[in-house]
C-alpha cells in the first residue's frame, strides 16, 4: 500500500473518530453516523489497498 493511501485511510478513520465522539458528546444522532460512515471508508480503502497488493505479489 503507498504511503498516500495508508494516510488517507487514516486519515478518514480519524475524522470518522471525531464525528463519533462529537455526535455522542451532542447527542447528534446524524454526527455519529456520518463518523461511523467516514470509520468504514478508511476501513474499506485499506482493504482494497491490501487487495492490490496481494494481486501485484501474486503476479510477480
Amino acid at each position: 500500500m503507498g504511503l498516500d493511501d495508508k494516510i488517507s485511510a487514516a486519515a478518514d478513520k480519524a475524522k470518522g473518530n471525531a464525528k463519533e465522539a462529537v455526535g455522542k458528546a451532542t447527542d447528534d444522532d446524524e454526527k455519529v453516523a456520518e463518523g461511523k460512515a467516514d470509520q468504514l471508508k478508511g476501513d474499506l480503502k485499506d482493504k482494497v489497498e491490501d487487495a492490490k497488493d496481494k494481486i501485484k505479489k501474486a503476479l510477480d
